[in-house]
């Protein structure tokens, strides 16, 4: 064969990227590359944190004028995992932990120079509006949660309506789960969470009895917030914790990636 020829047949058979569908991959929500990848149910810890328990229960109405929260440290929202570099006149997060056996507690400092809402169905393509996602894994067993109960995945709206996708593949609202209050002044939001803890036992529609939270539990945890300032998509995607490689936006869909928090006295 000449070797011209060879060269041609041989540039033909090579495999090409397709650079708008991997970029329209990476900002869904609704549909998953990784679906038919495996992933491990064997978690590592990583990014391990102590929680301390709070004598005083928090009053869960946006300040921070709570015993708990002046005992313990914050800790950054700064891991970018979706979109191009900020700044901070764009977007500043920080967060504080306690618990108690009934429930987890977040204190979450937002600096987002615009607060963005564009559907007001609260079940419409809620990630691309800004809001608070937590993810707990309740025995930090990792692995898939997508369209089960193995983690949660909730994103928390501006408006207190919480999301995630169920075990039928529809959004539902898990008000019941996560109680929050927001107060903003100017630029800067604080907001307060009282998270009721579900292991993967839970069923929708079913009774279901929380999680019981002791000393030296461990429990799978991350936390982000979705900055957009007025786009069609979600501009930011900016998490707690660290994760290798190109692709970032697993949190939804693989507990692995979570950090591990320990709670103690």
């Amino acid at each position: 064969m000449k070797p011209l020829l060879f060269l041609c047949l041989l540039l033909i058979s090579l495999p090409f990227k397709k650079e708008g569908k991997d970029k329209e991959s990476q900002n869904s929500h609704s549909t998953s590359i990784y679906q038919d990848t495996h992933i491990s149910n064997q978690k590592e810890d990583h990014q391990i944190r102590e929680v301390k328990k709070a004598v005083i229960v928090p009053k869960i109405d946006g300040s921070m004028d709570d015993p708990i929260w002046k005992e313990v440290l914050w800790y950054g929202i700064d891991q970018k995992w979706l979109g191009e570099q900020y700044n901070f006149n764009d977007f500043f997060g920080r967060y504080k932990m306690a618990w108690t056996p009934e429930a987890l507690y977040l204190l979450v400092e937002i600096k987002d120079n615009v607060l963005y809402d564009q559907n007001k169905d609260p079940l419409k393509l809620w990630w691309d509006d800004d809001c608070v996602e937590i993810f707990i894994d309740a025995d930090n067993s990792g692995g898939n949660h997508q369209y089960t109960n193995n983690a949660f995945a909730y994103h928390v709206a501006l408006d207190g309506n919480v999301v995630d996708l169920a075990e039928d593949q529809k959004p539902i609202l898990y008000n019941n789960h996560v109680k929050t209050r927001r107060v903003t002044k100017n630029d800067v939001s604080v907001w307060e969470f009282e998270i009721i803890v579900y292991d993967d036992t839970y069923k929708e529609g079913h009774v279901n009895d929380p999680v019981v939270l002791a000393k030296d539990q461990k429990l799978g945890f991350a936390i982000s917030y979705n900055d957009n300032d007025g786009s069609k998509e979600r501009e930011n995607f900016i998490g707690s914790v660290f994760i290798p490689g190109e692709e970032k936006n697993l949190g939804w869909i693989n507990a692995n990636v979570f950090g591990t928090i320990i709670l103690k006295e």
